[in-house]
């Protein structure tokens, strides 16, 4: 398990992130709003250009003053929807850098999208969600972040396994993983491995690994055995 970071680091990255003016204008931007913004959104607001925001933001989020997720803005599911965005919100409290994330508002759009696909393409609901995740891993690497921030904002929580690959000490999905392990692995692993060969994998690759501890996907190094 990934250990709390002692006080007085967590106090040196606040103080760090906050040194920037250009961090605490979008801090104090996206603090002040009661729905997650983009990075389009804050780079408009402030004037400045969309990939100085986009770096801020996630400094910011890195420091858990801000919490990132991907969502889609279109409103609609599947295939065809839209790119996900990255957006971002105030950390509501201290509480909200320990507490697991749970992405069941994924899980259940990406649930329906595979009911409908079956429905209308006459696949097997196991296949079409493995299509439907492929694609929605797909879209996030589209969104030009390396497969660690990938990781991070939706929610994994990758960690250094010490051999220089990456385990996942939270599944976004955990009880619904612990109750349909087949289904809701098998979705995890076609969402991840779209994600990691769409985008910036870093020379990682992908692998099944169930873990009671951790998600059962672990990400080694392409030339580990």
């Amino acid at each position: 398990m990934k250990a709390a970071p002692e006080p007085n680091a967590v106090a040196s990255a606040v103080a760090s992130a906050l040194a920037d003016p250009v961090r605490r204008d979008l801090l104090a931007l996206v603090t002040r709003r009661a729905e997650p913004m983009g990075r389009d959104e804050a780079a408009a607001s402030l004037g400045i250009p969309r990939a100085t925001a986009a770096f801020h933001l996630d400094r910011l989020a890195d420091a858990g003053l801000l919490v990132a997720e991907f969502r889609r803005l279109s409103g609609r599911t599947g295939p065809g929807a839209g790119r996900p965005a990255k957006l971002y919100r105030a950390a509501s409290s201290e509480a909200s850098l320990s507490v697991p994330a749970r992405r069941y508002d994924l899980a259940a759009e990406l649930l329906t999208a595979a009911m409908e696909r079956a429905e209308h393409a006459g696949e097997s609901p196991r296949v079409a969600l493995g299509e439907v995740c492929g694609q929605f891993g797909r879209e996030l690497g589209d969104s030009g972040d390396t497969i660690g921030e990938v990781l991070v904002a939706t929610g994994y929580e990758p960690i250094d396994d010490g051999d220089g690959g990456l385990v996942l000490a939270n599944c976004p999905f955990r009880s619904l993983a612990k109750d349909y392990p087949e289904t809701i692995c098998g979705a995890n692993l076609a969402l991840l491995s779209a994600a990691a060969e769409a985008t910036d994998s870093q020379g990682l690759e992908v692998r099944f690994e169930p873990s009671a501890e951790c998600c059962c996907v672990h990400l080694v190094p392409q030339q580990r055995d």
